[in-house]
């Protein structure tokens, strides 16, 4: 194809800013989670963890691991047993 105008290579620069931005985005909100988390600060700090681990989990296999046992453990805290108890 003679003369065909193509766009230039911007993909992978727009993946890296991406993946550069997930990473800070999700550390940030790890550390805010960490701080709401200390008794006596007032704040939804596992909630923010948990949103600061989704992120960092499309990057890090640890992340992913932490956040899967934290909806583990969520979810045995919140489900009842057969005989209607906690």
């Amino acid at each position: 194809m003679v003369g065909e105008l193509r766009w230039p290579r911007t993909t992978s620069m727009v993946q890296y800013t991406i993946r550069m931005g997930r990473i800070v985005l999700g550390a940030a909100l790890l550390l805010i989670g960490l701080v709401l988390a200390l008794p006596g600060v007032p704040g939804p700090g596992v909630v923010v963890m948990f949103v600061g681990l989704t992120l960092l989990s499309h990057e890090f296999h640890w992340a992913r691991r932490l956040r899967d046992w934290m909806r583990a453990a969520y979810d045995r805290a919140t489900t009842r047993s057969p005989d209607g108890t906690r």
